[in-house]
């Protein structure tokens, strides 16, 4: 299961490399990291997405990342209400007979025109990792030349919804 992990840490050069060092000797796959800086001079904030099958492990993981040399909190926020966003810059093969075809797949993700060339066109796109991947999904068939992703940024949201029974018509 993927687990959201964010890290506040002293913004001082090597820490970046000693925190991924822990997570890869403990053999944990980083599937997304995004590292910047806070709103306190010299503090920055990392969020890593790793990929965990035995709950336990991360548990260790966030007990162990405590103790590193200039970190300051460790929050594994997976299960807590968060707001998570991503960027995403894609390429897509656009000849103008093809374009508003493929804008009407941009515009319900309202993604936004960046660039464009004869017969390319590159757009951008915001949200949660998995409304890139949808959108990913559906313009693929239309040719990716070119595709980066920032990678999420993650927190909590100020309100913690609780969760409530709901009802259900049949």
């Amino acid at each position: 299961m993927k687990r959201v992990i964010t890290v506040t840490v002293i913004n001082q050069s090597g820490v970046l490399n000693r925190v991924t060092g822990l997570l890869m000797k403990r053999q944990f796959n980083i599937e997304s990291i995004t590292v910047g800086h806070t709103e306190q001079p010299g503090i920055s904030k990392m969020t890593f997405i790793v990929h965990v099958e035995d709950e336990n492990k991360i548990e260790q993981l966030v007990k162990q990342l405590s103790k590193q040399i200039d970190v300051i909190k460790v929050n594994d926020i997976t299960d807590k209400s968060i707001v998570i966003r991503e960027l995403a810059l894609i390429k897509v093969v656009a000849p103008p007979n093809l374009r508003m075809e493929i804008n009407s797949i941009v515009e319900p993700f309202r993604g936004s025109i960046i660039d464009m060339g004869k017969n390319v066109v590159t757009y951008q796109i915001v949200g949660n990792p998995e409304k890139i991947d949808a959108f990913i999904e559906l313009i693929q068939p239309y040719g990716i030349k070119e595709l980066t992703r920032t990678g999420a940024t993650a927190f909590v949201r100020d309100a913690q919804v609780k969760p409530t029974a709901q009802l259900s018509i049949l």
